[in-house]
Parts: structure tokens; sequence; C-alpha cells
């Protein structure tokens, strides 16, 4: 099974943007502890929702977002280190797959 890593409607890119024009201080306000991200997650996932965004885009984007924290930020605690190397390990398919658990797991 394939999936569109680019995302359609250009989301993919626009991720990254936006995650690169974060102040630093907001990335580690987010990223100090693995509740403040799941706050965080969990609220874009809901603003998703309330734009029409399904699953499936929505598992899309949060790929996104760990592709973009895999390679461009360090992990901040033990859980942000499990998932860090779970995506080094991962498959693009297995790497999806995590993606909808995360949303899952703070929807």
């Amino acid at each position: 099974m394939e999936h569109n890593l680019n995302n359609t409607n250009g989301q993919g890119g626009r991720v990254e943007e936006k995650l690169d024009n974060m102040s630093s201080g907001k990335k580690d306000e987010i990223l100090a502890n693995f509740d403040e991200f799941k706050e965080y997650l969990g609220g874009k996932v809901s603003m998703g929702k309330k734009l029409g965004l399904g699953e499936e885009q929505l598992a899309n984007t949060a790929q996104k977002v760990g592709d973009y924290l895999s390679a461009k930020e360090d992990p901040r605690n033990r859980e942000e280190k499990l998932l860090q190397e779970l995506w080094k390990v991962g498959t693009d398919e297995e790497k999806h797959m995590l993606s909808h658990m995360l949303v899952k797991l703070v929807d």
C-alpha cells in the first residue's frame, strides 16, 4: 500500500514551512514534555477535523510532522526518543501506521 508522502493539496510543504518558521522557544515549550506534545498535536488534530480533514489526511500530516521532527529536532524526553528510534527503523508504511496511532492517541 503506497501513501502519498507529499500529501494531497500541498499540505506536506506547508507543514514543514510552518514548523521551520516556529520560534525555537515555542518548539521547546511543545517538546519539553510528552504531555505538552500530545496536547499540541491534539489541538491540531481537532482543528483539522473542524476543517473537514479525514483520518487519512490527518495521518499524512502527522507523518510529515514525524519526518520533520526526526530529521531536525533532538528528542527532549524518553517518549520522543522512543518515537525517534521507531521512526528511524520503520518503513514508510510503518511510519504511516504509527502516524495513525499518534492521531488516535491524541484524539
